[in-house]
């Protein structure tokens, strides 16, 4: 694992240090870190769902769709 250094003004180095101590972080780059990693995936999310809203629809998402899905959550295999 590579290191960085980063350099905070107080006020935010204070606010990293309370989030550690309140929410059970071993240190402040355990904190830095989850909140990259969130960071990460709220883009991901972002991407699918630009992604989605670019692309054709190939059927309405009517109450039938949504019972064919659930009987597909549920495992019974509706398709």
């Amino acid at each position: 694992m590579s290191t960085m250094n980063i350099s905070l003004p107080d006020a935010l180095k204070a606010f990293v240090g309370e989030q550690v101590a309140e929410r059970g972080y071993g240190s402040s780059s355990e904190y830095v870190r989850e909140r990259i990693r969130k960071d990460q995936e709220r883009q991901q999310l972002r991407r699918l769902l630009l992604e989605g809203a670019a692309s054709v629809l190939s059927s309405p998402a009517d109450a039938a769709w949504f019972e064919q899905l659930r009987g597909r959550v549920r495992g019974r295999g509706d398709e």
